[in-house]
């Protein structure tokens, strides 16, 4: 049986915990999640290099699961356009089913393998880009028969699992195995488990734009004046690097288009 979805037996009696019990018992198996998270770092590390380089290259990279996996996908692809100022189709976030399963789950789509390769198509998936499959399971067919598909084209893939030895594991280049063990409640993969994917798509991300030169220190360069929280960051940002007046900074924006990498030469 999968560790995933395996009774945890510290959570058998949580239907009989009081709130905070029960609280404090959820909160303890979260622990347990940075740490399978560091076991798998070496192999995220290769990814965030590789991913990387790939964008340098300019191929795109692509993240494909169902359910919350898909969900999580979807939200750290959309997330990388606003935080690091990239085009919205270099981070690609794909879900079974479509759009619609990120409000309404159809458990289904997991099991088509036929539309897992259908979606990379209808994208031009080709062999620059790069393929993440994410599945708690590491069984979900639209994942893993989108893998093969990518793999059959020259293009790299690696998955993120939070099983050992799955199939989906073995068929990418590299998997990312956060193994978290049983969940809260048994087999709900929406907890531990996708808390661990969120965090390794965020060092993913995070990692390979900062290696694309996306951030300067720890700041984010690439930033769009496109709302008053941001064009007060942006001015932050300016100020920061020249230890100037804010008045200098928006001034400085301003004449720039609002463009900080210009604002600060």
């Amino acid at each position: 049986m999968l560790k995933t979805e395996m009774r945890n037996p510290d959570t058998y009696s949580i239907d009989k915990m009081s709130t905070r019990e029960m609280l404090e018992t959820i909160n303890n198996e979260n622990t347990k999640v940075t740490l399978a998270v560091e076991a798998a770092l070496p192999q995220i590390s290769i990814v965030c290099d590789e991913v990387a380089d790939a964008i340098k290259a300019g191929g795109r990279i692509f993240y494909i699961g169902s359910g919350t996996s898909g969900r999580l996908a979807v939200c750290d692809a959309a997330e990388c356009p606003p935080t690091f100022g990239v085009p919205y189709d270099l981070f690609n976030g794909i879900i079974a089913g479509g759009e619609k399963c990120m409000f309404k789950a159809a458990e289904n789509a997991e099991d088509n393998p036929v539309a897992g390769i259908d979606d990379l198509k209808n994208r031009d998936f080709c062999n620059k880009d790069i393929l993440i499959g994410i599945s708690a399971s590491g069984s979900a067919a639209y994942v893993v028969s989108a893998v093969n598909y990518a793999k059959s084209l020259g293009a790299k893939a690696f998955s993120i699992t939070n099983n050992p030895d799955t199939e989906l594991g073995k068929v990418a280049d590299i998997d990312i195995c956060a193994d978290t063990g049983p969940e809260v409640i048994t087999g709900s993969t929406r907890m531990k488990a996708g808390t661990a994917q969120k965090i390794i798509l965020n060092m993913i991300s995070t990692a390979s734009m900062v290696k694309c030169g996306c951030v300067y220190e720890n700041m984010m360069i690439n930033l769009k004046p496109t709302n008053q929280k941001l064009r007060r960051r942006m001015i932050g940002i300016v100020t920061e690097i020249l230890g100037c007046t804010t008045e200098k900074s928006e001034k400085l924006l301003e004449e720039n288009g609002w463009n900080i990498r210009s604002a600060v030469k």
